[in-house]
């Protein structure tokens, strides 16, 4: 509290003693931040005018030492503007003299308010960013615990690990996760997908090239296990990986070398691989599609990722982190999801898994104009009124040919599973490289 005026000193020190609150008198602005100094205080009381350090002074300076603490104008009638002015500059509020005691305990609670929700903001971005540090694992039912627990057994290690799970369910996120508590942290941590690439650029992507190797290669050209020496290498849909690919990948996990393309020497790396698959990988030995050998160097340590469904009880805590993150993201202030919104989450199956609930709640918070979510925010897939089996149902006349038929079949899937190529795969039954394939060949 900061008034030449003792008499109004020791008037409010009285008031807000009463209301339980610990008061440190100054009689002018360059005590008060003296006691700000060696103080923690939550809210200063300030005279407008007082000499030597006005109370504008006062706040500005009080603001640059302190930048959480309210500060609230005390003014005479003549002086409305000047306390406006000093609002602007930052005050919380003004009370004026002579004052009462209501309009002060109220302007002291509502600036108390104002500060716990300030400190709560700033304690919920930090959390956020050691989210996001920590690859944005959110999770607290029993299933995703005991992922989390294994990744943190197997982030020490060396071994390779084989991450399996759905598409959508945060395959890259573990693997984020793995490298960065191991002791690779600050090492290299490249990432390729098997599927996104064509099978004739892959192994030259993968393992470099040498200059004249094929046409076009006009210089050397390190690869990616090349660049990711003592590093860690993250391998996506590594069951889609080509047969010839596979008998290559093998090498560097039983010998740590390679060769570029084109070239005779003989790479020795040093890389920690992590492998992430949507698919079946032990089928698919089965099925003479992946190789026995490299299956079981593949699979050291699995880590299986369970579906979204299978863990409705982080779909809630989910659900506001995204909430947060995309209204962030897009600028926009929202407090919620209404009842109903909240229901339609719960019950909703999630076919494309996290991705999908992450993409659903930032269309719906571009789309909001409340304060709430609301139902008609969300996809119509999930509030019931997408489209009917009749019209999610194509028609192809006796006689199309086959080619055809596979590239409509292919749109009209991804046209559902608004693009997500992998889930499309996984919908058809084929593999996603197939899918890239076709569409490149449109």
């Amino acid at each position: 509290m900061a008034d030449d005026d003792r008499a109004i000193r020791e008037a409010l020190a009285k008031i807000l003693s009463k209301e339980g609150f610990q008061v440190l008198l100054a009689e002018d602005g360059r005590k008060a931040l003296d006691l700000l100094r060696t103080h923690r205080a939550q809210i200063i009381l300030a005279d407008l005018k007082m000499p030597g350090l006005s109370g504008l002074e006062l706040l500005k300076a009080a603001k640059a030492i302190s930048p959480e603490v309210e500060v609230i104008m005390i003014t005479g009638h003549g002086s409305i503007e000047e306390a406006v002015e000093a609002m602007k500059e930052g005050a919380y509020d003004f009370i004026t003299k002579p004052f009462q005691r209501v309009s002060l305990m109220k302007a002291v609670r509502k600036a108390l308010e104002k500060q716990a929700l300030v400190v709560e903001n700033r304690a919920l971005q930090a959390r956020l960013v050691e989210l996001q540090q920590q690859g944005r694992i959110i999770g607290t039912s029993p299933a995703m615990q005991r992922v989390l627990e294994l990744v943190e057994q197997v982030a020490g290690s060396s071994a390779t690990i084989l991450i399996q799970g759905e598409s959508g369910t945060g395959k890259e996120l573990i693997a984020n996760a793995i490298h960065a508590f191991s002791p690779r942290h600050d090492r290299p941590f490249l990432k390729v997908n098997c599927a996104a690439i064509p099978e004739t650029l892959l192994e030259s992507e993968l393992f470099g090239y040498e200059k004249g190797a094929f046409t076009g290669a006009f210089a050397r050209k390190a690869g990616r296990f090349e660049m990711a020496h003592e590093g860690t290498m993250f391998l996506d849909e590594v069951g889609d990986l080509h047969p010839g690919t596979q008998a290559k990948l093998l090498r560097v996990l039983q010998e740590g070398e390679f060769e570029r393309l084109g070239g005779t020497k003989t790479l020795k790396v040093d890389i920690r691989i992590i492998a992430a698959t949507n698919t079946d990988l032990a089928q698919a030995v089965r099925e003479k599609r992946f190789r026995e050998d490299l299956y079981y160097r593949l699979n050291v340590i699995t880590i299986p990722l369970p579906p979204l469904q299978e863990r409705q009880e982080d779909i809630p805590l989910l659900t506001h982190h995204f909430l947060r993150i995309s209204a962030a993201k897009n600028n926009k202030a929202l407090e919620g999801f209404t009842p109903e919104v909240l229901d339609l989450l719960q019950t909703y199956p999630w076919p494309g898994n996290v991705r999908e609930l992450e993409n659903a709640i930032e269309r719906a918070v571009v789309l909001s104009k409340g304060r709430l979510i609301e139902p008609k925010d969300l996809p119509e897939t999930i509030t019931g009124q997408g489209p009917s089996e009749r019209e999610r149902a194509i028609t192809i006349p006796l006689g199309t040919p086959l080619e055809e038929v596979e590239q409509r079949l292919i749109e009209a899937t991804l046209e559902q599973t608004k693009g997500d190529k992998t889930l499309a795969a996984k919908l058809l039954g084929i593999a996603s490289r197939t899918i890239y394939r076709k569409l490149k060949q449109k």
